[in-house]
């Protein structure tokens, strides 16, 4: 990013604005509301995405959203111990930037032919 003027500043301060109450929020509803399913605030590929990084088996019902959540933060670092807790907005970050990532890599898979 080229933040040589303030034009450029403004936009992308826009954009983490945007980003960081998307990551406050789902990490406040997981902690209130942790029985919402998750397809009402992530995309089928995203979950896909998380569940794949992590390397667990989606299960057949739809997944809950702290579950979501919790698998995302894995994948940012959180560790998921017993006496850990709930993650917070860092590993939640660190998490969706790698799901994102495989999200795209499905959507670009899927429409290449090559998943079904």
């Amino acid at each position: 990013m080229q933040l040589g003027a303030v034009d450029r500043i403004e936009r992308a301060l826009a954009l983490f604005m945007i980003v960081a109450w998307r990551i406050a929020y789902l990490m406040r509803l997981g902690r209130t509301c942790p029985d919402l399913d998750a397809t009402l605030f992530f995309d089928q590929d995203e979950i896909r995405g998380a569940y794949l990084l992590m390397k667990k088996r989606r299960p057949s019902q739809p997944p809950r959203l702290n579950e979501v959540i919790r698998l995302v933060a894995q994948c940012g670092g959180f560790l998921a111990r017993k006496g850990d807790g709930e993650p917070g907005a860092k590993t939640i970050w660190e998490g969706l930037q790698r799901v994102m990532t495989a999200a795209e890599a499905i959507r670009s898979l899927r429409s290449e032919g090559a998943l079904a």
